[in-house]
């Protein structure tokens, strides 16, 4: 499954940052796959994801060896959550009618307001 976690989608709803943050922490501890905006797909183990879904990643490997050479050495690395594209997470990880509610929750509480 593919998440769009770019911050900029989020700036103007603070509840669906909220909701987005909630369900990356339950991924703390599993492998994704960290899509940025320059191409770049980091694959690793979800350490942390912080408010401004900022994420940082353990044992970390590069999918493009050959466009991003100077990424083989990194281990470790904090990626800001505002160059993010996409996160990639394992499907067996994600309960999508969970997710649905929440969303449809957050977004019918946002109409009463």
């Amino acid at each position: 499954l593919r998440f769009s976690a770019s911050a900029r989608h989020f700036s103007a709803r603070p509840a669906v940052t909220m909701l987005f943050f909630s369900f990356f922490k339950t991924l703390v501890g599993k492998e994704v796959v960290v899509e940025l905006k320059n191409d770049l797909a980091i694959r690793g183990t979800l350490h942390s994801v912080d408010q401004f879904l900022n994420v940082k990643l353990l044992q970390v490997t590069v999918d493009d060896r050959e466009n991003f050479p100077h990424m083989q050495s990194v281990k470790t690395c904090f990626i800001r959550g505002s160059v993010i594209k996409y996160v990639q997470l394992p499907a067996s990880e994600v309960d999508t009618e969970l997710l649905q509610d929440a969303t449809r929750r957050e977004m019918a509480q946002q109409k009463q307001n």
